[in-house]
């Protein structure tokens, strides 16, 4: 029995670090050079097009994030937008209790309109607590309502450590996330487009009903200092300490950087700045797989009226590769015999994309139309035709 005993610790013993919760180390590359990031308590670097992690330290641990909740706030708001829920040019009626708040804020008058897009505009430079609620209340109805959206987006985005407690990142001891979901969030806001034509603006200025005149400043300075640099989030609170979530891009080679904790505002633009310049310096994509190229023409489909279609690759993928790294990628795919009628985007196989004997993604293999089954007179029509 003790022998057993002994057994079973020391195979418990070998599993613990299993699930540590920590990344693989297979898709990290720096993850022991903590000179890339040197005040913060948690810090990430990914490639934007694959979501490999280039450098990590404490990236999934949970911790208060500030003012890059907002980046929730300013998704939510775009993806409603996209939704034709409401539009730049809405009307936004404000409260007593959004001009209320406190911290960093822009000064909006209660009972009064602003348009959707400058209260947008005020959130994503100037961090604007005051913007932020107002946008929330219109959207869901509160603020409470809308962190309930935010909290089930982020679950949608498998963000597991995450949970948002209000949409301004106003201290809240319940509130946290990491520097990974924080990566996650800010990449789905970066494909929109208007953001890009408001985050990266140095200065600019809110006008209220009234006339009167608020200056924007940008909060992320890299935004003007680092070139290429066009988007991000700042935040800082006492209990937070100074944190920023940015991305930049060069030559088409995105990259998203996170920082959290760090000790001063400096230091958080200097550690980004120095994660940048590593994954630009060391590291390069390549265009690997495109959906919109057939992986496979003219595939035989049982009892359908065209006989064949094209197979696709149901996204694109790009592969992130140290320069100087000369190793292909390798494309391999299961896909059996196919018999209509088969639905658009209906996943008819599977792609497996390997390097170095690895696995780095699957990707489902689709058909882009309707393909209709070969009808009775079809058929008779068929063996006339080739008797």
């Amino acid at each position: 029995m003790k022998k057993l005993i002994c057994l079973f610790c020391v195979l418990c013993l070998m599993i613990i670090p299993i699930y540590s919760g920590g990344m693989t180390k297979s898709n990290i590359y720096a993850e022991d050079n903590d000179l890339l990031a040197s005040s913060a308590k948690s810090a990430l670097l990914m490639d934007y097009n694959s979501n490999t992690i280039i450098y990590e330290r404490n990236a999934k641990t949970r911790l208060p994030i500030a003012s890059i909740v907002k980046l929730m706030t300013i998704l939510l708001t775009y993806e409603a937008i996209e939704n034709n829920a409401l539009s730049l040019d809405t009307m936004i009626t404000t409260s007593e209790n959004a001009s209320g708040m406190g911290g960093s804020q822009v000064f909006i008058d209660p009972y009064v309109e602003y348009k959707t897009e400058d209260l947008l505009k005020s959130v994503i430079m100037a961090s604007a607590n005051d913007a932020s609620v107002a946008l929330a209340e219109h959207i869901a109805g509160s603020e409470s309502e809308f962190v309930n959206l935010m909290n089930k987006r982020a679950k949608e985005l498998g963000m597991d450590n995450t949970l948002y407690v209000n949409c301004t990142g106003l201290p809240a001891p319940e509130q946290y996330s990491c520097a990974y979901d924080c990566a996650i969030v800010l990449k789905e806001v970066t494909k929109f487009e208007h953001y890009h034509t408001i985050s990266n603006v140095w200065m600019d200025k809110l006008v209220h009903p009234s006339g009167r005149e608020t200056e924007l400043v940008n909060t992320n300075k890299l935004v003007r200092y680092y070139k290429g640099c066009d988007s991000g989030k700042t935040g800082s609170t006492s209990e937070a300490g100074y944190c920023l979530s940015a991305s930049a891009i060069k030559n088409d080679f995105r990259l998203i950087a996170v920082v959290i904790g760090a000790k001063t505002g400096q230091e958080r633009f200097t550690d980004v700045s120095n994660l940048f310049n590593y994954g630009f310096a060391n590291f390069e994509n390549k265009d690997i797989l495109d959906c919109n190229i057939p992986v496979i023409k003219d595939y035989e489909i049982l009892k359908s009226k065209n006989k064949v279609a094209d197979i696709y690759a149901s996204e694109s993928y790009f592969g992130l590769c140290k320069k100087g790294d000369n190793s292909e990628y390798e494309i391999s795919y299961e896909i059996g015999k196919l018999k209509a009628p088969i639905k658009a985007g209906e996943k008819v196989g599977l792609l497996t994309i390997s390097k170095g004997g690895n696995v780095v993604k699957e990707i489902d293999l689709i058909v882009k139309n309707n393909i209709e089954q070969l009808s009775y007179f079809d058929g008779i029509k068929y063996i006339a035709e080739n008797w």
